[in-house]
């Protein structure tokens, strides 16, 4: 499978729902999040980011848009952090978001699907999981500093947690 990679980016970014961006020092990406989980990948040594807004667990062979799935975003993330001089056995993650939207239990509990995908992904990869905000009812207001690794999460009503 080839996947696209992110275009680098240097400022304050918004990164939508299956997209992917990748930055480096200063560049901080956000996104807000219901029952979607953002993936944060850093490289400490190099401070490189990306980071990665899933909307759904799996890809069924779709690889155009690689963001917007667990299984496809986080080796695409971890090829745009190659191309920025960050080897994969330098990442470590961080996650936010998963959050269960339509109430508990049934058929619409994509937030708990998305969490489970995204972990085995990064397990499958060999990435460590180095902090995790998931689940819960409420949405979440994310930013993820490139340079320093830092997630800040804001949960709705609640104050800001960085992991």
């Amino acid at each position: 499978m080839t996947f696209s990679t992110a275009t680098p980016v240097t400022a304050d970014t918004s990164v939508g729902m299956g997209q992917i961006a990748a930055g480096r020092d200063a560049a901080r990406l956000g996104a807000v999040l219901g029952s979607c989980v953002a993936v944060a990948l850093y490289g400490p040594r190099q401070k490189t980011g990306a980071m990665a807004h899933v909307v759904l667990p799996k890809s069924n062979g779709r690889d155009n848009t690689p963001g917007k799935f667990a299984d496809t975003a986080v080796p695409a993330m971890l090829a745009t952090l190659a191309k920025m001089g960050t080897p994969p056995a330098a990442v470590v993650a961080k996650i936010a978001g998963g959050a269960s939207m339509f109430g508990s239990g049934g058929p619409m509990q994509i937030g708990d699907a998305n969490i489970r995908a995204v972990t085995d992904a990064l397990k499958a990869a060999g990435i460590r999981l180095a902090g995790q905000d998931v689940g819960g009812k409420k949405g979440r207001r994310i930013w993820f500093h490139a340079g320093t690794g830092e997630l800040t999460v804001q949960i709705v009503g609640g104050p800001p947690r960085i992991l």
